[in-house]
């Protein structure tokens, strides 16, 4: 827990919206594949794979975009479409019975499509957190191609949450 309160707290502390550090909680769940979130209220998850496989560079990238999701309002616009989509479901069900059969794609389709930009939007906000904490511009887009190299260019197409990998790299080379 040190090594993440070394990294998250300069973070924290240069966030429009600061949430005070004693109310951030960060749970570690043992898994090893390298990822972490954001569930709002400062809430975040880090697996052990991502603790155990990057460097201090590297988890500073990927918690200065969950830190940027948090200080954008990320999560609690993503309960409001996932109700949203959820009653969607319900509404079209009763409009046409067994409909239901194809509402996980619909529901897919309009998540991902809202999603999508707030990955980027993160991305650059990440590096605005970056930067004011004292940090290079270049660790989230250096912390992304090591997220390549490891997973390959996850994301990306119709049915993704994310942008491809290679997609948010060049969308914050091109910001420069």
């Amino acid at each position: 827990m040190d090594r993440l309160r070394y990294i998250m707290v300069p973070l924290l502390r240069v966030t429009n919206h600061r949430v005070p550090l004693e109310q951030v909680r960060v749970s570690i769940v043992d898994d090893p594949a390298i990822n972490a979130a954001s569930a709002g209220n400062g809430q975040y998850y880090v697996t052990t794979g991502l603790l155990n496989q990057a460097t201090d560079d590297q988890l500073r990238g990927v918690l200065a975009h969950e830190i940027a999701h948090e200080d954008l309002g990320h999560p609690a616009r993503a309960q409001v479409v996932g109700v949203g989509v959820g009653l969607g479901v319900a509404l079209l069900e009763q409009l046409f019975p067994g409909s239901s059969a194809f509402t996980p794609i619909a529901g897919t389709l309009i998540s991902g499509s809202y999603t999508r930009p707030l990955e980027l939007q993160a991305d650059h906000h990440a590096v605005t957190l970056l930067q004011r904490a004292g940090y290079s511009r270049d660790t989230m887009a250096d912390t992304l191609a090591w997220l390549m190299r490891r997973n390959g260019n996850n994301g990306g197409g119709i049915l993704s949450t994310h942008p491809a990998t290679s997609e948010r790299i060049q969308a914050l080379r091109a910001a420069k």
